[in-house]
This record gives C-alpha cells, sequence and structure tokens, in this order.
C-alpha cells in the first residue's frame, strides 16, 4: 500500500471508465487512489459495461456506480451528494478531478468534439473541475492522425493526458497505447494538486457558533454549523501550513495534523485566540461570534410563567477586530454571512475591522441571490465574494471543501503579495 499522499487527501475524484479491455486495471487504481486519501466515485459508458460490472466498482467504492445520463433515481435524489445518486450537473459539482482510465479512441473523440449524449461526457463538458485522460488503445489506433489531433485538441483546452505507456498489448501487437499502471497515474493526478502554498506558517482559524448561557439549560446561539471553517482547515494543512483551529460547539472531526481548542463562548474563545495570536502569521475567522450574551447568567433553570420575561444584553468582544488592530498583527481575513446589500456590508466591515480581505456570503432564507439548493448555514454547499483594497472575486457555489481550496489559494497569493512588500 502506497504511503498518504497529502495532495490527494480529501480530494473527490470521480473516475470515468470506458470500454476497453485495459478496464480491469481501473478496480485497482480506484483502490490505490483510496489508499492515497481521495473519496472516488465511479461513472462507466455502456461500453465498459461489457468488460467489468458495475457491482465491483461498488463494492470497491462503497458508492452507487452510474452508468445512464437520465438515472430516474438519481434525478429524484436530494441535491446534496448522496448514495442515493446523483445526476450529471451534480456529479460534475463535485467533483475535484474527472479521471478517465481507461479512455479510449472513441471517448477521447467524443469528448474532444465537446459531445454529451452519454453520462460520463456530459459530466465532463459541465464540470470546472481538472480533467485528466489515459488513453488505452492499440498502438495504430494510438498513432493515427485523428486521435493525435484530438489530443491535441484536448491538450489546448487544458486536460492533461497521462501515458500512454508503450508494450505489449492484448491484441498481440507491441507499441505504444497501453494504460499507466495503477502507481504511476495516482502519482500523475497527485501532481495536479499544488501543495506547499502555505509551507511553514501558522494559521488560526476559528469556527463554529458561539454559545451564550442564559441559565444551565437554555443559550444564545446561532446555525453556524462549522463546516466551512473546519473545511478552511483542512486546505491550509493541504498547503502546508501549521494549523491551529479554536471552534465553538459543532458535531465535526478536526482534520488531521491540526491543533483543536474548543470553546462555548465568544469570550472563551477570544481568550483562545488571543493567548497563541502572536504566534500566527495569517488569522482567519469564519465563526459565526454572537454579537451579544445575557449581561446575568441565572445559576438555577428560569421556570416558566405567564409573566413577559425581559432578557438585557451586552455586547460581547469583536475577536476579529481585536486580532486586525494589534501592533503587529496577523495577516486578517474575515468572514460575513448577510441577508441583504453583501458588498455593501462587506466593504464596510473590510475597512472597520482593518481587515486584509474579508469573504462575504447570503444566508437569507429566501433571497434571489441565493441559488434553489441552500448554501451557508447547514449546508455543504456555499458561494463567497470575497473583497480586499482594491480587488474583488466571485467563488461560484460549489462544495465547501472545493470552496475552501480555493479560498486558501487566494488568501496565500494576497498574503505573498503582501510580505513581499
Amino acid at each position: 500500500m502506497p504511503a498518504m499522499n497529502a495532495s490527494l487527501h480529501n480530494k473527490n475524484i470521480l473516475l470515468g471508465v470506458c470500454g476497453g479491455i485495459a478496464a480491469y486495471k481501473s478496480a485497482e487504481l480506484l483502490r490505490r487512489l483510496q489508499d492515497a486519501g481521495a473519496d472516488v466515485r465511479v461513472v462507466m459508458t455502456a461500453a465498459a459495461m461489457e468488460f467489468i460490472t458495475p457491482l465491483t466498482f461498488q463494492a470497491l467504492s462503497g458508492h452507487p456506480v452510474h452508468t445512464a445520463l437520465l438515472e430516474a433515481q438519481a434525478e429524484a435524489a436530494s441535491p446534496d451528494v448522496s448514495d442515493d445518486g446523483m445526476d450529471h450537473i451534480e456529479l460534475a459539482r463535485w467533483a475535484d478531478l474527472i479521471l478517465i482510465a481507461p479512455a479510449t479512441a472513441n471517448s477521447i473523440a467524443r469528448i474532444a468534439s465537446g459531445h454529451a449524449d452519454d453520462l460520463l461526457s456530459a459530466v465532463v463538458l459541465a464540470s470546472q473541475a481538472k480533467l485528466a485522460i489515459a488513453p488505452a488503445m492499440n498502438h495504430v489506433m494510438w498513432a493515427s492522425h485523428a486521435t493525435q489531433q484530438n489530443i491535441q485538441t484536448l491538450k489546448d483546452n487544458g486536460v492533461e493526458i497521462f501515458g500512454p505507456a508503450a508494450g505489449s498489448q492484448a491484441c498481440g501487437d507491441t507499441g505504444e497505447g497501453r494504460l499507466l499502471e495503477p502507481l504511476d497515474l495516482v502519482s500523475a493526478a497527485a501532481g495536479l494538486f499544488q501543495c506547499g502554498l502555505l509551507a511553514g506558517l501558522n494559521i488560526m482559524i476559528t469556527a463554529g457558533p458561539t454559545y451564550e448561557p442564559i441559565d444551565p439549560v437554555r443559550f444564545i446561539g446561532n446555525r453556524s454549523s462549522g463546516r466551512m471553517g473546519f473545511a478552511i482547515a483542512q486546505a491550509a494543512i493541504e498547503q502546508g501550513a501549521r494549523v491551529t483551529l479554536v471552534t465553538g460547539p459543532v458535531h465535526l472531526s478536526e482534520p488531521a495534523h491540526c491543533q483543536r481548542i474548543n470553546v462555548e463562548t465568544a469570550q472563551q474563545m477570544q481568550q483562545a485566540v488571543m493567548s497563541r495570536i502572536n504566534e500566527q502569521d495569517i488569522f482567519i475567522g469564519t465563526a459565526a461570534v454572537a454579537d451579544y450574551r445575557p449581561q446575568d447568567t441565572q445559576t438555577q433553570k428560569i421556570k416558566k410563567s405567564t409573566n413577559q420575561m425581559n432578557l438585557l444584553l451586552t455586547p460581547n468582544p469583536d475577536i476579529l477586530k481585536t486580532v486586525a488592530t494589534l501592533e503587529k498583527p496577523p495577516f486578517t481575513v474575515g468572514f460575513a454571512a448577510e441577508t441583504q446589500n453583501i458588498k455593501e456590508h462587506a466593504l464596510s466591515k473590510l475597512e472597520g475591522k482593518n481587515l486584509q480581505m474579508i469573504a462575504a456570503n447570503c444566508v437569507a432564507s429566501d433571497n434571489t441571490l441565493k441559488t434553489q439548493q441552500d448554501t451557508g448555514f447547514n449546508s455543504e454547499y456555499n458561494a463567497l465574494q470575497v473583497f480586499w483594497r482594491g480587488g474583488e472575486v466571485s467563488l461560484a457555489r460549489c462544495r465547501k471543501t472545493q470552496l475552501a481550496r480555493q479560498l486558501i489559494t487566494l488568501i496565500a497569493k494576497r498574503y505573498h503579495e503582501q510580505t513581499a512588500t
């Protein structure tokens, strides 16, 4: 078993299997990708099923295999990724990498031409994920003008071509056209993901909600799940950072190689942050810290009565502003969860809190800015508008794990630009 490769850890890889004798190697490839830490789902063409059964890949991956463009079960399923099925748009959004291995001459021609009349080609056309193709065919077919022209078209469009290798072939000929070995394909796939953009840097991330107690059984809180902060922590670790994750009450497991500090209230979070902030190069405040807390916390449960109850609130510390206005602050990135006027409020916070960057998202329950599927709190998906002085960029709706990697790449770029001046 190969050692865990950090660059594939937690990556979503969609393995496309086409109809060639080399399809038997795809089963081994799936296992080796899993060994490297990837989550793998499989799409098979009709021809591939003549060589190897979907049941094989289902048993190895632990997920249903997708074979048809219009699958009633998949189309009826929840838009969240689940084992019940995914339509081609959700598959396209889910993947960090689409790896087609083996890729036949026919599949290469269809993808190069932009066809979308089967599931695999439709997913490829609908996805913004990295695309890699591992050709496998007879050496004469590989050397043909038509195939080479299609390969060049794919390369011109940014598609990675893995192989092929040379050697003996199933037809009895010898030459170039063999599928690369599974471990070679895993290594090539790993090379598509950048590592080390934050190597050696200390990053502190706050995540989740805070709970402000009213009495021993009641509290003021919010709907934050902590998923975005935890995803950012994972993305930062993948880029070589030493990560401290200060989190409010959430039901999530922290990434490997991450120092986790559990807190409950805003005051506890501030104490945890400030006790370690001088060691940090970058601070990312994704936590949804309660703005207020009850002025007086009752030591005994407040009994229900018919009388109206008034709750006096007092402001909580502004952790983000406190960090950003230190004499020697780290590179400070804030988050703004807004229900309206997103850009206006985000820019106000950017200036008012002296931040280097701010990432804003819409959390309104019913807002035309949101897509049909919710983003933000308690969702696997999100979309962000990121602002800094003199610039902005929109990160389109996708899974929070993917979005986190995009955001960390952007933060790393801005950090290095600022520290270089």
